[in-house]
């Protein structure tokens, strides 16, 4: 397992394949959609680019799991949108929080020297959520006393932002992108220590607005050197990260591919903006290999940058498992 964690360029290819292979003997719904798409054991991949990737709709309406028992926790997305919710059965959530301490500590650095607030809303409302469950293990592990979530209360919030500045103590805000620009809205704080990590879109909130109008309204409140992202979602068990409006940085184990929308089994060439598709191999005992409703675009260095989103439905692909 570790050796996931581990994983460099020069053999991320073959751990690739090595779990392909576990997972297409250990997934019943990854081995089945392999098929339909006519990969079988006369027909194995030998190259990643060969690899079936699968529909990330199908986690709202199969078990997509690569283990027989229990599974130690089950995390739900918000079910935004009126379609459904998607559930990740995690095996053991030891591997989770291996992955995204490392991920987190590979992008800013040690956790136990900082301080961690939260501002989700629109998670604490709801059971089984991962992005809660990460940011209270992080704050765990710091073991700082001015950790804290924060519901409504924004004018707490700001007490405690203004505490943490005048110690002069590192601290990391985590928050959905509506809420932060509520908070924004009411109050406008240097915020020289610490470094707020927006983690997703409006969540039926408030109208939508592209990263950079957000990045926008939240520099004028803020320190714009303040402003991260984090790409992530509940089907994955690793994240991605950037500052301000800048392309996202993957962990060693988790990368992105950009496909055809109108045919998700065509890559396309590197610049060009198309349909997200991950390899994580941290969804060791899930599937490791998911076709986004994301589009974005991705550099030479691996970098990338999400673009919106794309009614999923009428891809090809996520049909052939109706029924």
């Amino acid at each position: 397992m570790q050796r996931i964690f581990q994983s460099n360029v020069t053999n991320f290819e073959d751990l690739c394949l090595e779990v392909f292979h576990f997972q297409y003997a250990n997934n019943e719904v990854y081995k089945k959609y392999c098929q339909l798409v006519g990969i079988n054991e006369n027909k194995f991949p030998i190259s990643i680019s060969q690899i079936p990737f699968l529909p990330i709709d199908l986690f709202k309406t199969h078990a997509v799991k690569s283990f027989n028992q229990k599974p130690e926790k089950i995390f739900f997305s918000s079910a935004t949108g009126g379609k459904g919710q998607s559930q990740h059965l995690v095996q053991t959530l030891s591997i989770y929080e291996t992955s995204f301490i490392s991920a987190f500590e590979n992008y800013f650095g040690p956790i136990k020297q900082s301080c961690f607030l939260g501002l989700l809303p629109s998670y604490l409302e709801r059971e089984g959520s991962s992005l809660i469950y990460m940011v209270q293990k992080l704050m765990k592990i710091s073991g700082h006393p001015l950790n804290g979530f924060f519901l409504y209360e924004h004018e707490a919030l700001k007490e405690r932002i203004l505490q943490l500045e005048k110690k002069g103590q590192p601290y990391y805000l985590f928050g959905v992108s509506f809420a932060i620009l509520d908070f924004a809205n009411k109050y406008s704080l240097p915020m020289r220590h610490g470094k707020i990590i927006e983690t997703g879109g409006m969540k039926g909130r408030k109208k939508e607005i592209t990263r950079q109008q957000l990045n926008q309204e939240l520099n004028q409140a803020f320190n714009e050197n303040a402003i991260y992202s984090e790409y992530g979602m509940t089907e994955l068990m690793s994240q991605a990260y950037a500052k301000g409006e800048g392309f996202y940085e993957s962990p060693p184990w988790l990368k992105i591919q950009i496909v055809d929308p109108n045919d998700p089994f065509t890559e396309k060439p590197i610049g060009q903006s198309g349909l997200i598709r991950v390899i994580d191999l941290a969804n060791l005992y899930s599937c490791s290999f998911i076709q986004s409703s994301d589009l974005g675009r991705a550099k030479v260095d691996g970098t990338f940058e999400v673009l919106g989103r794309i009614d999923y439905s009428d891809l090809r692909g996520c049909s052939l498992m109706v029924g």
